[in-house]
This record gives structure tokens, C-alpha cells and sequence, in this order.
């Protein structure tokens, strides 16, 4: 069994942009990221568009979606021009094109505007693998979009096979997924910020209204109220802020979020790589 996991809905109010799951969940920390005005280069996608021989699923999130299978170098079959595979190439670029073809086996694309869900991923059924899911809806917003791809991602990497392993006592955390490895940075994460609490939701927790009032209760823990809904949402919403914001400073527990990541190697050298690679998008040149 997999979990589909989505950071979703996103509603601008002013300058604020709210996402969340049911209700409006905001990213006070990444706002001005998010919302900084910035043009979308897409060439003019829908004059160019060919997705003849695509093939098309139904989807609970996005209606109709187009179905592409990602090959081992990063590329997608069937091979086309439009949106979906410009957004796709936005997403090799964050990540480079070994780890995308490495990582994703499938990746799904839908137009709804009217749907709460920016995009999800969930493992395939050998679970090295995951698929992606977009809202081309958002598209047209290059920082909203970067900072769903950058929080989809974090689940990749956080909830990736080899960061769990197989033993039944599972001293550390037991999830749908299995044990967490004592390296893993779930079980790191959680042991850092989460395992305090007297009062913490579920660490798997999906239950808006539980999220909303531990989010009360610890609002300066959080970069969002959406990251109060568990600790993977916690880590992903975490990680998508320190990339797009610059260095976390203060005393508070969500600034502390943001600098545990400076401890892995790997993943500065990640957002280092995304706010060069995409800089002129983030608007941060």
C-alpha cells in the first residue's frame, strides 16, 4: 500500500497565497517568493501544443490527465510539445536529469482549474519508483509552481525506500511505508522537533481540524499551518522554505527547521542548485 501525498489548494488572497487541504493553509514564510512578479517563459505553449498520442486516464484530482511514462535518462514517452512536458523539463532542471529518471517512472498531467490540488506523488508498486502529478492550472505561476515541485520532491527523497528499513520491533518510527532507518531523515527530523510534544497529532495525521489546533497551539514551530498536519507535510513545507527563502535566522523552532537541513550535505548542495538553476524564475535575479 502507498499514501498520495499533496500539498494543495492554492487561493491568492491579496498578496498572500494559501494552500492546504480542504481549508486554506498558508506559507507565511514563503510569500514573497511565491507571489514576487516574474515572466513565465513558455513560449507560447498553447500555439505550439502537439499531445496527439497521448494517452489519457481519469483522475479524482485533475479530471482527464495525460499519461507519460519517464524514461531512464530523464526523458518522456511519448514525446511531445505543450505545457505538460515544459513543466516536466522544469522539474528535471530543479532536480537534474539522472535523479528524475531515476526516481520517476510516470508522470501525469491535468488542467483543473477548479481543483484544490497543485500536484501529488505516490510510490509505484516497486517502490525505488514514484509518479508525479501536476495541475497544469498553476503553470502560469513559474514560484507557486517551483515551490509544489520543490515540496513533492521532499517527499521523494524523505520517504524513499532506502531511507527505511525491514525490522518488526522498529525502534524508530513505524509508517506505512515501514521502519525508518536511524539515518533517515524522518526519523532524524522527527527526533529533533517532533518527539518533545505532549500533545503532537499523529505523525501521519490527515485530519485538517487536529492540524489546525496543534498549529495553534505551536504556531512560531511551524513555516506553515499546513506543516502542522504531520511530520512529512512538517519536513516538505520546511524543506520548500529553506530553498526559496535565504538563511534562517532567529530563535524560533521553525527557523531551527529551516538550518537542520544546512547538516546535510546533499541537500544544500541541492537548494544551492535550484536557486542558481532557477533563479530568474524564484525572482531572485
Amino acid at each position: 500500500m502507498s499514501r498520495i501525498i499533496a500539498p494543495v489548494a492554492a487561493v491568492v488572497v491579496g498578496l498572500a497565497v494559501v494552500i492546504g487541504v480542504g481549508v486554506g493553509l498558508a506559507i507565511p514564510a514563503a510569500e514573497r517568493a511565491v507571489v514576487a512578479a516574474v515572466e513565465w517563459a513558455l513560449d507560447e505553449p498553447a500555439q505550439h501544443a502537439d499531445t496527439s498520442g497521448v494517452p489519457t486516464e481519469p483522475d479524482k484530482d485533475f479530471g482527464d490527465v495525460q499519461v507519460y511514462d519517464v524514461l531512464a535518462d530523464g526523458t518522456l514517452e511519448p514525446a511531445v510539445s505543450g505545457v505538460a512536458p515544459e513543466v516536466w523539463e522544469l522539474f528535471v532542471r530543479m532536480v537534474g536529469t539522472d535523479v528524475a529518471g531515476e526516481s520517476i517512472i510516470q508522470y501525469r498531467a491535468g488542467d483543473a482549474p477548479d481543483s484544490d490540488t497543485l500536484a501529488y506523488v505516490y510510490q509505484d508498486a516497486d517502490p525505488q519508483y514514484w509518479t508525479l502529478a501536476v495541475n497544469l492550472a498553476v503553470a502560469d505561476d513559474p514560484q507557486l509552481l517551483i515551490a509544489t515541485l520543490i515540496h513533492e520532491y521532499a517527499h521523494v527523497f524523505s520517504f524513499d525506500d532506502g531511507e527505511f528499513v525491514t525490522d518488526a520491533a522498529c525502534p524508530t518510527l513505524a509508517l506505512l511505508e515501514g521502519c525508518t532507518a536511524d539515518d533517515s531523515y524522518l526519523t532524524a527530523f522527527y527526533d529533533t522537533f517532533w518527539a518533545g510534544y505532549p500533545d503532537a497529532v499523529d505523525v501521519e495525521n490527515l485530519d485538517p481540524d487536529l492540524a489546525w489546533q496543534f498549529y495553534e497551539t505551536y504556531e512560531e514551530d511551524f513555516v506553515s499551518d499546513y506543516a502542522a498536519t504531520n511530520l512529512g507535510e512538517d519536513l516538505a513545507e520546511s524543506f520548500m522554505t529553506y530553498v526559496i527563502e535565504d538563511a534562517a535566522e532567529g530563535p524560533t523552532v521553525a527557523a531551527q527547521k529551516l538550518r537542520f537541513f544546512d547538516q546535510c550535505p546533499e541537500l544544500v548542495a541541492l537548494r544551492e542548485h535550484i536557486r542558481t538553476e532557477l533563479s530568474v524564475e524564484l525572482g531572485l535575479r
